[in-house]
């Protein structure tokens, strides 16, 4: 018993460990983009459009490799996913044209989209006590690398050059290794699940009410981070800033993000789960108007506001993610793919117009619209399943 319990234990750490190694390729994108945009000479209406593909193909399929994820005991997605995302993803930057650069960004981002529906569904499964707070983890270190991926990117960006990031594929590949020879097969711990159709699994998660008004929620975080991290970065390089200071902006929010993630379990044993949810989404929008009022003139002061806008949006996310799997206990990587990834794919839809808008209109007007937004939309918080209790063990 004692010796299955640190299997599971070392399973959870080796699943958090590749969390946090795939969200940094994931964080590689946005803070060089401008740089490959004036590269390969297209404009911000253009890079939203392909960040928004990138987005879609790393989120909105999430829900269906869940599926699969729910309906077999192997361990396929998290190393493929982690393979795929660690190689394409760093070979971006190198393509010659625009047709390559989406190839290698839609492999990238496909890595994304099978690693974190089925870790997900591990994490679960593995932590049987105390699942709020593993997953708290969890998420945090995925916070965490994409905190350090703009970080990297844009230090070796300034230093190296664009192209030598591809030689940063050989740390996931050997981590992937690694995670084959330590993480147990799931058939070890779990029955075979009763096989669903797709068509009927689907059509009984969405209409869940309860469901959708979680899906609400990370919506509204994905709205804020993803607008944030796509379009200021073109903010900064407009007024000068260097690939490293705008890498480091965005290390800040999203390392922000990770702390908020990690503390969200505690917070919720502390005030619930409602209160938790209601300040990530109204808080945002009084931040941002004080980010909009500093920026130009105030660097480090809107560097910190900023950094609180990324703690404040990301603090609901573990309490969603945990909250959708017990109320669908049957669907746990499903849930997960629609909550941290499905929801951002949608969000991810509506950059390219907001890119347009931004590039006529000015991009720090559209961020404090879009901060309304969320504020507006904690209204169905209330109607939240009040039976929904965090665990204390």
């Amino acid at each position: 018993m004692k010796k299955e319990m640190l299997n599971t234990e070392r399973a959870v750490l080796w699943l958090c460990l590749a969390h946090l190694v795939c969200d940094v390729y994931s964080g590689f994108l946005n803070p060089i983009m401008p740089f490959i945009a004036a590269k390969l000479n297209f404009s911000i209406a253009t890079a939203t459009v392909i960040i928004s593909i990138s987005h879609i193909c790393s989120s909105m399929l999430q829900p269906v490799f869940g599926f699969f994820a729910d309906n077999i005991l192997k361990r396929f997605f998290i190393f493929w996913g982690l393979i795929l995302a660690s190689v394409f993803i760093p070979l971006t930057p190198s393509a010659p044209n625009i047709l390559l650069l989406l190839i290698f960004m839609i492999l990238g981002s496909l890595g994304g989209s099978f690693f974190h529906p089925q870790a997900m569904g591990f994490i679960n499964c593995f932590a049987k006590q105390n699942c709020s707070a593993r997953m708290g983890i969890f998420m945090s270190m995925g916070s965490l690398g994409f905190a350090f991926g703009p970080l990297f990117a844009a230090l070796i960006t300034q230093t190296l050059g664009l192209e030598r990031l591809s030689y940063t594929s050989v740390p996931g590949i050997i981590l992937a290794s690694l995670m084959f020879l330590s993480i147990p097969k799931l058939s070890k711990i779990e029955k075979q699940p009763r096989q669903k159709k797709f068509f009927i699994t689907f059509k009984e998660i969405l209409s869940c009410r309860q469901m959708n008004y979680l899906m609400l929620i990370a919506m509204m975080k994905s709205l804020i981070t993803n607008s944030s991290c796509i379009l200021l970065p073109f903010l900064w390089k407009s007024l000068g800033y260097s690939p490293f200071y705008i890498g480091f902006a965005l290390f800040l929010f999203v390392f922000a993000g990770a702390i908020a993630s990690f503390l969200s379990p505690q917070l919720e044993k502390l005030f619930g789960a409602k209160p938790v949810i209601y300040f990530s989404m109204w808080a945002t929008f009084p931040i941002m108007l004080l980010f909009g009022l500093t920026y130009r003139e105030h660097s480090i002061i809107s560097m910190i506001i900023f950094s609180i806008i990324g703690f404040t949006t990301m603090l609901s996310q573990p309490i969603a993610v945990v909250w959708a799997q017990k109320t669908l206990p049957e669907y746990k990587s499903i849930v997960s793919g629609f909550i941290n990834g499905f929801c951002w794919g949608i969000i991810a839809l509506c950059m390219s117009v907001l890119g347009i808008i931004a590039q006529n209109f000015g991009i720090m007007k559209v961020l404090v619209l879009l901060s309304i937004i969320p504020a507006v939309s904690s209204y169905f918080v209330k109607f939240l399943n009040e039976n929904y209790k965090t665990e204390n063990n």
